[in-house]
This record gives structure tokens, C-alpha cells and sequence, in this order.
């Protein structure tokens, strides 16, 4: 059932009983599978997959949403598998991103007014409350929570069945519940194709935030001497805002 207003490229393929709504915009050579819903304001790029009984567009399920004009844009070349739900935002003109080439995995949940940027992967059972931000090359493990208002730094792995209530900080591995950062994404960071040298600096970056006497504030401080490298930058500003008193603050990571 596609509404004659929608506007789906003709190259576009819809399995059976998908229902495309008044306001959807679908991109070339997108695939919708079978009993999918497309509706709200919902923008959809080119080369997405989108797997049967998936439902993207729908109001957010926020006690303040109020009928808002509000938004779901979506990228390219995503693979959005069977039952994920993606919420529109809450108020009007507002939007929940998803970038491109991510794999969001089966009965994924993205909440209103979140943000994904690109090449992450979400597996199973994962549910991701309101104005999460996930940033690129992520991995999250499957059948766990992220609390609203989260940060998910770029290339962070989160084991699975994880708690994750405050900000992860980019290139860390975090897993347990409660949640800690226990050691740098090694295998990530290799298959992102970083090299020897640019190891070693998030290498020494990490001992100094989690395995020296300094207090968080003070490690933090002292990144820039390590090095003048994007990543360090990248990592410093992350976690100067996630100390911000307005934010959840930083998952732990210390020794006891």
C-alpha cells in the first residue's frame, strides 16, 4: 500500500504488504521487504535494504511528542534487518540520523532524536534510548541498553549484554555491568586500518587516562603532550565534553 504522494524512485523495490506513507522519500535501487511500514516525514537514500516487518518513521514513543512535523533521514547503502524500529524525533523539525553503510542487526530500536553517523555495526536486541549520538565505526554488542543522552566515541566496541549509562569514549572496549572501559579496541582499531605509529599514541593515551595516579581531569589535560595527532585531538574534546556537568558523565575505567 504506497500512497500516490510518496516519492519512490522508480528503481526501488517493494516486497508485499509494505505500507509507504504519504510523505516518504525512498532513493534509488532501495530494496523494502515484505509487511515493512515507511511512515512520517522519512527520507531514505539509495542502495538501502530494508528487511520485512522492519518499521521506520513512526511516532516517537516520548510522552512529550505532541503531533510535530518532525523527521527520520537516512543515508545510503544501509542494512536495516527484519523488525528494527526507528523512531521519527519529538518536536517539530527535529530529526533521528541515521548515516550510511551502517548494519543495524534484527529488533534493533533507535529512539527519537538520535544520531548515527557511518560504518557501524548494531547487533541483535539492541535498544538505543532518545538523543543517543553513535559515532562512526562503532560496534555494539548485542542484547544491551544505551541510556539517553549517550555518546558513543568513533571506533568504541561495546560487549554484548553490556549496561551503558554514560558516555564510551572513542577507540575503548567496554563491556559488564556495570560497565567499564577495559582496554583500548585493538582489533578494531587494526581492521580500521591504523598504522604501528598511530597505535602507539592511543596506546600511551590510554595508560595515561586509565592506568596512571592522575586524576581524569588532569590525564585529560596532558594528552596534547603525547602528541598533535586527530585521533588524540579527537579523543581529548570528546572527553572534555563528556565531563561537562550538563552531560552523564564517562564510563569508568580506573583500577581499583
Amino acid at each position: 500500500m504506497v500512497h500516490p504522494n510518496a516519492q519512490i524512485h522508480p528503481t526501488v523495490q517493494v516486497g508485499p504488504y509494505a505500507v509507504i506513507g504519504e510523505y516518504v522519500t525512498v532513493g534509488e535501487g532501495t530494496v523494502i521487504g515484505a509487511h515493512a511500514i515507511l511512515d512520517g516525514y522519512t527520507r531514505i537514500g539509495q542502495g538501502n535494504r530494508i528487511y520485512p516487518g522492519a518499521a521506520i518513521g513512526l511516532e516517537p514513543q516520548d510522552l512529550k511528542y505532541q503531533g510535530a512535523a518532525s523527521l527520520v533521514e537516512i543515508g545510503d547503502r544501509n542494512t536495516i534487518r527484519e523488525y528494527v524500529t526507528v523512531n521519527r524525533a519529538t518536536a517539530a523539525g527535529e530529526k533521528t540520523i541515521i548515516g550510511n553503510d551502517n548494519l543495524l542487526m534484527a529488533y534493533v530500536h533507535v529512539a527519537h532524536n538520535c544520531i548515527l553517523e557511518n560504518n557501524i555495526i548494531i547487533a541483535n536486541n539492541v535498544a538505543i534510548a532518545g538523543h543517543v549520538e553513535i559515532e562512526s565505526r562503532a560496534v555494539i554488542g548485542g542484547m544491551l541498553g544505551i541510556h539517553q543522552f549517550v555518546h558513543i566515541g568513533k571506533m568504541a566496541m561495546l560487549g554484548g549484554m553490556s549496561r551503558i549509562d554514560r558516555d564510551v569514549p572513542p577507540f575503548m572496549l567496554v563491556e559488564g555491568n556495570p560497565s567499564k572501559v577495559r582496554s583500548l579496541n585493538l582489533v578494531g582499531l587494526k581492521r580500521s586500518g591504523l598504522t604501528p605509529a598511530e597505535m602507539g599514541l592511543l596506546k600511551q593515551a590510554f595508560r595515561l587516562l586509565y592506568r596512571s595516579d592522575l586524576k581524569t581531569s588532569e590525564a585529560i589535560a596532558q594528552l596534547a603532550t603525547i602528541g598533535d595527532h586527530e585521533h588524540l585531538q579527537h579523543l581529548q574534546q570528546f572527553l572534555e565534553k563528556a565531563l561537562d556537568p550538563s552531560r552523564r558523565g564517562l564510563i569508568p575505567g580506573k583500577r581499583s
